[in-house]
C-alpha cells in the first residue's frame, strides 16, 4: 500500500530544496549586480577623477601659455630702457631659413659669411618656415625629434624663437604640442653647479607648472626649446653621462640636458636647439634630426622690415633707396640687427619734416 506520509515527507524536502537553491540564486543575482553596480561605479570614478585631472592639467597649461605670451608678446631692441618695447607682431619679418648648414659656417669669419652668402645663389637650397621645423619633408620619411638650428650672431635666433613661441602660445601654430618649454642657456648657467631633478628646474624656471607632476609630464606633447648654445657654461658630455630616464632623478644641469637631447630623458619630447656657429659642434651630429640654418633676410625681406619698423611710408621708402646705393650697407641689412641699427639713423637723418626738424634742432 502507497505510504503517503512518506510522499509528503518527500515534497516537502524537494519544496525546501528548490526554495533553498532559489534563495540561493537571488543572492547569487544580488551579489553578481552588487558587484557590476561596484564595477561601474568605480569606472566612472576613475573616470570623474580623471577628467578632473585633466581639467586641472588644462587649467595649469592655458596659465602657462598666459604666461609665455606676456614674456614674448613685446621686443627690446637694441636697448633695455624702459620704454623701448615694442610690440613682436607689429615689427616682426619672416626669415629665410634652409636645411643643412653652408660650408662657409666651417671655413669663414662670421662677417665674411655675409658678403660670400649674398653672392651665393638660393636654387638649390631647401627653404622651410620656422614652424614647420619638426615636419618632415614631402621626400623625407624620418621622425624629427631633436632640431639644431644655427645663425651668425644678430640674425634673428632668439627672436625667431620668441616669436615660435608666441604663435603657439596665442593657439596659432602647433598647437598638437601641449606644453612648450622655454629655456635659455644664460638662465641655466646660473645654476651649472647644482643638481636639479627635471621635473624641479621646470618648476624653478616656469612656476606656472608647479602643480604639474611627473604622471602628467610623461602623457603631455613636450616640446624644449634650448635658446643660445654659443652662451652655455655647462659641459656638456654626450659620451661619458650616466644615464637619466626619470624626471624625478636628481642630476647635474649638464646631464638632465645630455640625457634630454640623447632621448633617454622623456624619449618622445621634442627639443629645438639654437647656436651661432662655432658653438654648434658641441651637439654630436648623431643626436641631430635636422639640422637647420638662419639666413636673415633676403632683399624682399629687408624692405618688408623698413615699411614695418618706419611708420612713414615716404620716410621708409628713402631709407630703402638709401641702402640700396650702398653695396656694403646692402650686404649688411641681411642681418636683422644691422637693420634695426639702420632704420635707426636713417631714420633722424632722412626725415625731412618740419617738425621733426624743430624737434631735432629747437635753436
Amino acid at each position: 500500500m502507497f505510504n503517503y506520509q512518506t510522499s509528503n515527507k518527500t515534497e516537502s524536502v524537494q519544496s525546501q530544496l528548490v526554495q533553498s537553491l532559489f534563495i540561493t540564486e537571488q543572492k547569487e543575482n544580488n551579489s553578481k549586480s552588487q558587484i557590476r553596480r561596484g564595477s561601474v561605479f568605480c569606472r566612472q570614478l576613475r573616470s570623474l577623477l580623471s577628467s578632473t585631472a585633466d581639467v586641472g592639467l588644462q587649467e595649469v597649461l592655458d596659465e602657462h601659455k598666459i604666461s609665455l605670451r606676456r614674456r614674448c608678446e613685446h621686443v627690446t631692441e637694441g636697448s633695455d630702457e624702459a620704454g623701448s618695447e615694442t610690440p613682436l607682431n607689429r615689427i616682426y619679418t619672416e626669415l629665410y631659413i634652409t636645411e643643412g648648414q653652408s660650408e662657409e659656417v666651417h671655413t669663414q669669419h662670421e662677417v665674411r659669411q655675409l658678403e660670400t652668402a649674398s653672392k651665393m645663389k638660393t636654387l638649390h637650397d631647401t627653404p622651410i618656415k620656422c614652424h614647420d621645423i619638426f615636419k618632415a619633408l614631402p621626400d623625407q620619411q624620418k621622425h624629427i625629434r631633436v632640431v639644431l638650428t644655427n645663425g651668425v650672431a644678430g640674425v634673428g635666433k632668439t627672436l625667431k624663437v620668441q616669436k615660435f613661441t608666441l604663435d603657439w602660445a596665442e593657439g596659432l601654430e602647433n598647437q598638437d604640442v601641449s606644453l612648450l618649454i622655454l629655456l635659455s642657456f644664460r638662465e641655466l648657467n646660473l645654476i651649472k653647479d647644482e643638481q636639479y631633478s627635471l621635473l624641479t628646474l621646470l618648476h624653478v624656471f616656469h612656476p606656472t607648472l608647479q602643480k604639474v607632476t611627473a604622471e602628467q609630464l610623461a602623457v603631455c606633447k613636450l616640446l624644449f626649446i634650448f635658446d643660445g648654445l654659443d652662451e652655455s657654461r655647462l659641459s656638456l658630455d654626450f659620451y661619458n653621462s650616466e644615464v637619466v630616464s626619470d624626471v624625478t632623478q636628481k642630476s647635474s644641469v649638464n646631464m638632465l640636458l645630455t640625457n634630454l637631447i640623447k632621448g633617454n630623458l622623456l624619449p618622445s619630447a621634442l627639443v629645438w636647439i639654437t647656436s651661432r656657429p662655432a658653438a654648434a659642434n658641441q651637439i654630436p651630429p648623431k643626436c641631430v634630426d635636422r639640422l637647420t640654418e638662419v639666413r636673415g633676410f633676403t632683399d624682399a625681406q629687408k624692405e618688408e622690415y623698413f615699411r614695418r619698423r618706419v611708420s612713414d611710408e615716404d620716410l621708409s621708402s628713402r631709407i630703402i633707396s638709401h641702402i640700396k646705393t650702398s653695396r656694403t650697407l646692402h650686404i649688411m641689412c641681411q642681418i636683422p640687427v644691422f637693420c634695426w641699427i639702420t632704420a635707426t639713423v636713417l631714420d633722424h637723418m632722412l626725415d625731412y619734416r618740419p617738425e621733426r626738424r624743430a624737434a631735432q634742432d629747437p635753436d
